[in-house]
């Protein structure tokens, strides 16, 4: 059986999806990979991204029969689900948390020097940057990775906040200053993860995929997306949550923030692994009454 996996046409994207073939060509699958233009991929450079921007164009291509399976990060991934599309798996996850890298190295989030540049196209970063050092320059700084690093290396900013697990993933983990910790900038729900999703109807095909699915990096991940549901936010808004899950133990840290860096909230939640789904949706109904997350 011939697996069409769509992917976007981005070095991320196609790492990700490059990743993942892998695994199903070890398994003995032949994998053709598809790419497909979605709209993030033409926006331009210097524009937020919108709700399912680099979702949406794949979901239809996966209706439409055009390809069997797509690969998405699971932070892009609306929280309105398909109904005759579903997540199959949630592979092994990437370091979730966000990076600082600056041009020369060697510095951290609390060494920057007063005034200093951060570029993000994040509100969430934006607002637990400005919460954590207010002395900071935040500027909107959008693009891929490489567009990104190419900018702080180029001085146009004297660094920035971006998801450790892209760099990882195109090789380019060396250039991370400081892993920050998620009890400072709490990562974006599902930060870190794909997403494999596929056509309901597909059961063979389901069955293949469930292979790659990691129970607890989907408890993980479901619980994370809980938070952001609860407070009726999207995948922009300045929500963060990071879950570990255990055999029989759950804890999340959950913050929450307005992008200018006021009415800071971050939490710790624990409680008992089944309980996972219920404690995250209380969490994130507690950090909409606590928090305007404008």
């Amino acid at each position: 059986m011939v697996i069409r996996l769509g992917t976007r046409g981005s070095m991320l994207a196609l790492a990700q999806t490059e990743w993942f073939a892998r695994r199903l060509s070890e398994a003995g699958h032949e994998v053709e990979l598809v790419r497909i233009v979605t709209e993030g991929d033409v926006r331009p450079a210097d524009t937020e991204p919108g709700e399912g921007i680099f979702v949406t164009a794949l979901a239809r291509a996966l209706q439409r029969g055009e390809i069997d399976a797509a690969v998405h990060s699971a932070k892009d991934v609306p929280l309105i689900e398909e109904r005759d599309l579903v997540i199959a798996a949630y592979p092994v996850r990437a370091d979730p948390r966000d990076a600082l890298v600056t041009k020369d190295g060697g510095s951290s989030l609390s060494r920057m020097p007063n005034g200093a540049t951060v570029g993000t196209d994040s509100p969430r970063r934006s607002g637990f940057l400005r919460a954590a050092r207010p002395d900071l320059r935040v500027v909107p700084l959008h693009g891929n990775v490489d567009t990104r690093l190419h900018r702080v290396d180029r001085h146009e900013v004297d660094a920035i906040v971006i998801a450790a697990a892209g760099l990882d993933r195109l090789a380019k983990g060396g250039r991370v200053d400081e892993c920050i910790d998620a009890h400072v900038i709490p990562p974006a729900p599902a930060q870190g993860a794909l997403a494999i999703q596929a056509r309901s109807e597909e059961g063979l095909l389901l069955e293949e995929l469930r292979l790659y699915d990691h129970a607890d990096v989907r408890l993980a991940v479901e619980a994370e997306r809980s938070v952001l549901r609860a407070t009726g936010g999207s995948c922009r808004a300045p929500v963060g949550a990071l879950a570990t899950v255990g055999e029989d133990e759950f804890t999340m840290i959950v913050g929450g923030v307005n992008s200018d860096g006021s009415e800071l909230r971050i939490e710790t939640v624990r409680g008992k692994r089944r309980d996972a789904i219920r404690l995250a949706d209380e969490a994130g109904r507690d950090l909409a009454r606590a928090v305007a997350l404008r």
